[in-house]
């Protein structure tokens, strides 16, 4: 059986890999219905029908490459049912200079034998 922390991680993984092929729909799964997000500028993103229609927006700018999250650490609650994933984040466009970068922190939660993105916390640090 695969160890929480690393399920965990797998699952941040294919969410970067779905960014990067800039497909909204196949994110949904990853989110909880009543997920939140606060982005690197501060705004706040209710909902999961939010979080999604954010990253459709981002992905329909032509200049949007890709957001990739790298998890540092992971640990997990006395149940095993809740993770707090902490990382670094970068976020690149198409031209010079365009990138951002920060920290990052992530709730999950296991529903049903799968993690899943309860809280996201974006700080823009560059």
């Amino acid at each position: 059986m695969i160890a929480p922390q690393d399920a965990v991680a797998a699952r941040r993984k294919l969410t970067n890999r779905l960014i990067a092929g800039k497909d909204a729909a196949r994110l949904v799964p990853f989110f909880l219905p009543e997920a939140r997000l606060i982005a690197g500028d501060g705004s706040l993103l209710l909902g999961r029908d939010q979080i999604i229609e954010a990253f459709a927006g981002q992905f329909a700018d032509r200049d949007f490459v890709s957001y990739v999250r790298t998890s540092a650490l992971i640990e997990l609650d006395a149940e095993g049912a809740r993770a707090a994933e902490q990382g670094r984040w970068v976020g690149t466009w198409k031209g010079e200079g365009a990138t951002q970068s920060g920290t990052y922190l992530a709730t999950w939660r296991k529903v049903a034998g799968q993690w899943m993105i309860e809280n996201e916390l974006y700080v823009t640090l560059g």
